[in-house]
């Protein structure tokens, strides 16, 4: 019996997602590249494109997951975990999020994309909204006193290769006059 068939009867030819009965599609959860009935779900073309592009994203849409995270199939709660992550921002898929479980290795295994990491919220930006990267170059925008370090960091100055203070979005590190100082993000500007 082919993948597609037994994931029919799995889900009694449902999406596994939303219960959309028509356009369904076999879907192989990332990061599998090889579709078998533990990693992949049978989902509709709404949701498969929603998934895959996250500007089309219709929030509205995925209130479906209130049924769907308590599936038994561990691939349909990961996307439901992953989708939630994704919308965050709601307000009511933090609720559903509280209320949800995953076993530590399905969660290692939601994880792997990225979704619901803290790094997707907390991005160093400069002065212009701009995301800032280690090893990026930066110009200093305003006259800084360097508190410890008995000098003034002057507007103007490139400040080259800096790094990210990982637990402070608003913290860059970097060398003005062969010393490494910490910088608020707000008074530069990328190169």
């Amino acid at each position: 019996m082919s993948i597609e068939k037994q994931l029919i009867e799995r889900s009694e030819n449902k999406c596994e997602l939303c219960n959309a009965t028509e356009n369904l599609t076999v879907y192989a959860v990332p990061p599998a590249k090889e579709q078998n009935m533990d990693n992949a779900i049978l989902i509709c073309n709404t949701c498969n494109e929603q998934i895959e592009d996250p500007e089309k994203v219709t929030p509205n849409h995925w209130r479906c997951l209130n049924d769907s995270m308590w599936s038994e199939v561990e691939a349909v709660k990961v996307m439901a975990w992953r989708m939630l992550s994704r919308l965050k921002s709601e307000g009511w898929t933090q609720d559903l999020l509280d209320m949800m479980y995953l076993e530590d290795e399905t969660l290692k295994w939601a994880r792997v994309t990225g979704e619901g990491s803290d790094e997707e919220i907390l991005k160093h930006r400069d002065v212009n909204g701009v995301e800032l990267l280690h090893g990026d170059s930066v110009t200093i925008i305003k006259d800084l006193v360097v508190k410890g370090g008995n000098f003034t960091a002057k507007r103007g100055v490139a400040v080259r290769n800096i790094s990210l203070v990982h637990d402070n979005h608003e913290h860059i590190e970097g060398k003005v006059n062969k010393q490494r100082i910490v910088i608020l993000t707000e008074f530069v500007k990328k190169n």
